[in-house]
């Protein structure tokens, strides 16, 4: 019997940048009446992130937890006072003195916090419940050589390891979450890996220089780019390192990298350096920096295979698309012709990972990245042929504008990909401009097929906002 089931939509994406078109995907998903999916990286191994990973073990949570936090809907016609504080209570960062942090910990663990004021009883205890299970195995793993730092650690986060201690299951722990910030089940949210394991990546320069550790890549405090010359696991300083991480009691193995050992609590995302050249390769390494090859969650190649449509969402290239696109299962589910539509929503500026400055990325390297991602995938190293880069991306939207990247419109229509050139809005006080909301969902409902018919007199690749 047939059930004419309408097929999904895939998202690609990281987790802060994307969260500001949630609501354009959300408005896509309604009037295609089928399945979202976000596929989010886990690798993340910054911010408080890398406390709960140093002290924990597991994957890195935060993107997820972030994107299911946005998800909570918003209902316009009725006051739900406790749908907002849910929000608020899981987006809250402690202070980042940590004696000041400690503190308030303790009063939200013990329910004298005004976080909880809204929250009713039932789901207040519940959650109350997985934050003192965290409190209780922070006490436990309490040792004279390591101590948990709360310094500006997410609540959400916190909740989602101590969910996931609990079950031993990651996909639990989303589940629980996701039932506490009532997740509409027509939206879901899939880690690349499910895995209780934690996942390192390394990326390579075009100098031959290497990178190890998400953190290092995207918003490093100090730079940690490797000799190429040298093996660093038995360079003398390197020794002394890790000697001096081996005596921390914490959910490191011994001998393990010191550079994916320390702490990222503080780092800003508004003070990066250029890289000195550009990225050329992203892999997943062992905790010893040896190169892995990981499958990919079951469930997201279960929604790619049942996919009209992949988009590859605006973020950091190379640390919140390609650490999904890599994936074992991956590559060959985009490059499947049946899926019609695979969109790059292009960023709207450069970053450190698409510079540096003097040679910063165009709207070709970016599918070029994405190409090579998906034959890595596939277990095809080397180049990707540019009339092979349509199998990944048939379609680019993008703004233009000062500091977006450069799109050449007849290059990509020449190797078979259309673009879609949307007009953005000025950001206040800044130079660049970002996507508008509504240009946005006008430009994929048109590439999706669905034709509004106030813009039958505007041409395909110059729909205005």
């Amino acid at each position: 019997m047939s059930t004419n089931k309408p097929k999904g939509i895939v998202v690609f994406s990281g987790g802060s940048a994307a969260n500001n078109l949630v609501d354009v995907f959300k408005k896509v998903r309604e009037n295609k009446k089928c399945q979202l999916s976000y596929v989010i990286p886990i690798s993340d191994n910054g911010g408080s992130s890398s406390e709960l990973i140093r002290v924990f073990g597991g994957p890195g949570i935060g993107d997820v937890r972030s994107r299911l936090v946005r998800l909570i809907p918003d209902d316009p016609d009725h006051d739900d006072s406790e749908k907002a504080a849910i929000k608020v209570f899981f987006n809250h960062r402690l202070p980042k003195d940590q004696a000041v942090a400690k503190a308030e910990w303790l009063q939200i663990v013990e329910a004298d916090h005004d976080l909880w004021a809204h929250i009713s009883t039932a789901k207040k205890e519940l959650i109350r419940a997985i934050l003192n299970l965290v409190n209780f195995e922070i006490c436990k793993r309490l040792r004279p050589s390591s101590t948990f730092d709360f310094s500006g650690a997410s609540i959400g986060n916190l909740f989602l390891t101590g969910a996931r201690l609990f079950t031993g299951s990651f996909e639990s722990a989303i589940y629980l979450l996701s039932s506490v910030c009532s997740v509409p089940n027509h939206t879901s949210v899939l880690p690349a890996i499910n895995t209780n394991f934690t996942h390192h990546i390394s990326c390579s320069l075009s100098n031959g220089v290497t990178i190890t550790g998400q953190n290092s890549i995207s918003h490093p405090l100090e730079t940690t780019a490797l000799d190429p010359s040298t093996n660093p696991a038995t360079s003398p300083s390197s020794r002394d390192e890790t000697e001096s991480h081996d005596a921390i009691e914490d959910a490191n193995l011994p001998g393990t990298l010191p550079t994916l050992r320390k702490q990222n609590i503080h780092f800003s995302k508004a003070d990066e350096d250029d890289l000195p050249a550009r990225i050329e390769r992203l892999w997943y390494i062992n905790p010893y920096g040896q190169e892995i090859r990981l499958s990919a969650n079951p469930k997201v190649l279960s929604a790619l295979k049942d996919a009209q449509a992949i988009i590859y969402s605006i973020g950091s290239l190379y640390t919140s698309l390609i650490p999904s696109l890599i994936l074992k299962g991956v590559g060959a589910a985009l490059a499947n012709p049946t899926v019609r539509y695979k969109i790059l929503i292009l960023n709207s500026t450069i970053d450190r990972e698409t510079g540096p400055s003097s040679s910063p990325f165009s709207a070709i390297d970016f599918i070029a990245a994405i190409a090579k991602a998906g034959a890595e995938s596939r277990g095809e190293g080397g180049e990707v042929r540019k009339h092979d880069y349509c199998a990944y991306v048939t379609h680019l939207i993008h703004l233009t504008g000062p500091g977006t990247p450069k799109v050449d419109m007849e290059e990509l229509q020449g190797i078979g990909i259309e673009t879609i050139r949307v007009y953005g809005r000025r950001v206040e006080g800044e130079v660049f401009v970002q996507y508008d909301e509504k240009a946005l969902v006008q430009a994929l409902e048109v590439t999706l097929g669905r034709r509004d018919p106030r813009a039958e007199n505007i041409r395909r690749n110059t729909l205005e906002g």
